[in-house]
């Protein structure tokens, strides 16, 4: 006789739904009765089906809350509509919502500051929030201890201040199995020093945790120079094995900046050799505890390179070339983003590289990591997504709290 489907071991259903194609396929599959249900939101099944399928690239959201999603023929385009339709991205359901600016986004939660002090020096330190627009739940953080914060050079008249960038930190296993964590770290950026502070919703508390001069990083005396001026809002930061790094290849540095979460120190290290064009790169976790960074080699140079290196120490080394992307000729692509997961690059058209000013956008495209698949995600005249963050996954389950 046949037997119904419920009446299959919870083991072996999960077994089942883990090889589910598409979120969507669970999705569904959850909603056919309570059974299905339970599994498919079971904290510890989510964290094993997010681990196997790739997070759904959903969108792009401004600084002041514009929000595109992922366009068709995209996969994840019905679930970006969706998420468009749903989710609050004006933050209507946060106090004073209109003086809130976008940060960071991670995991589909944003990161917010505010600045209320219209026409007045901006504090060094901000208000800061985090949020889950689709849930329309909030987490205002404690404000920085001026104890903690005291340490920072004081800016003096007609010198550059000191510059703070706020971004969100990514989960650990432990993290991601209690949903409702968060850590956030400011990193002060002084014209003689690196300081980071960091936050962490396990304790609700503020930490000084990491300083370093610019002097004690073993870097000449023009680099020094070059990268102590330029502060942390201009440049693109990377996220691999719990390390976050900086790149000035844009002002002609071969260097990255890497501040290790793990012991909390900033150090630095050398980019792979040969010549790296100002179109960008992107540092992502190429597996097997290796550093994967793509990048367009030369000035004219339309492939994309690919470049891995052990990453068992503090600093990459032994970067060899993995593989060498040819993109279509006659377009000029630049690199505008990058998660754990997707590479974003923008195609602009080949009337572009006989006169710049020309420069028609095409598409914006993704490259995934591991199967490194190009696919288009948006193809409208929207050039603000090269100031836009991108937006993948949605948040962790938070229906059973009342706030994040």
């Amino acid at each position: 006789m046949a037997s119904h489907l419920t009446d299959i071991p919870d083991h072996l259903l999960a077994e089942i739904f883990l090889r589910l194609p598409d979120p969507t396929d669970l999705a569904r599959a959850s909603a056919a009765c309570v059974t299905f249900r339970q599994l498919a939101t079971d904290g510890s099944f989510l964290r094993r089906f997010r681990r196997l399928h790739a997070p759904p690239i959903l969108g792009f959201l401004r600084a002041g809350g514009m929000f595109r999603p992922t366009m068709p023929p995209h996969p994840s385009a019905p679930a970006a509509h969706a998420l468009a339709l749903a989710a609050d991205f004006s933050f209507s359901f946060i106090p004073s919502h209109c003086h809130w600016t976008v940060q960071d986004i991670r995991d589909g939660r944003v990161l917010l500051d505010r600045d209320l002090r219209r026409g007045k020096p901006s504090p060094v330190f901000k208000d800061l929030v985090v949020c889950d627009p689709l849930h329309r739940r909030y987490v205002l953080l404690p404000p920085v201890p001026h104890d903690i914060g005291a340490s920072l050079e004081h800016p003096f008249p007609m010198v550059r201040k000191v510059e703070c960038k706020p971004f969100l930190v990514p989960l650990g296993e432990e993290e991601q199995r209690l949903e409702r964590q968060h850590r956030v770290i400011v990193m002060a950026h002084c014209k003689t020093s690196l300081a980071a502070f960091v936050f962490s919703s396990s304790t609700g508390q503020w930490q000084a945790v990491a300083s370093k001069g610019w002097s004690d990083l073993a870097l000449s005396e023009c680099d020094m120079a070059q990268m102590s001026w330029v502060h942390p809002f201009i440049l693109r930061r990377h996220y691999a094995y719990g390390c976050f790094y900086w790149d000035w290849v844009e002002f002609g540095s071969d260097k990255l900046l890497l501040l290790d979460t793990k012991n909390m120190e900033f150090s630095i290290a050398d980019l792979p050799p040969g010549e790296w064009n100002k179109r960008g790169l992107a540092i992502v976790e190429a597996g097997e505890s290796r550093l994967g960074m793509f990048g367009f080699r030369g000035e004219t140079a339309s492939d994309l390179s690919y470049t891995v290196a052990w990453n068992k120490g503090k600093s990459p080394r032994q970067w060899q070339v993995e593989k060498t992307i040819s993109l279509d000729s006659g377009y000029r692509y630049y690199i505008t983003d990058a998660t754990q997961r997707y590479l974003f690059l923008t195609k602009t058209s080949a009337s572009s590289l006989e006169n710049p000013l020309d420069n028609e956008l095409v598409g914006y495209f993704s490259i995934d990591v591991k199967t490194l698949k190009l696919q288009r995600v948006y193809h409208k005249q929207h050039y603000f997504m090269n100031e836009a963050y991108s937006y993948i996954n949605f948040p962790p389950s938070l229906l059973s709290s009342r706030r994040i």
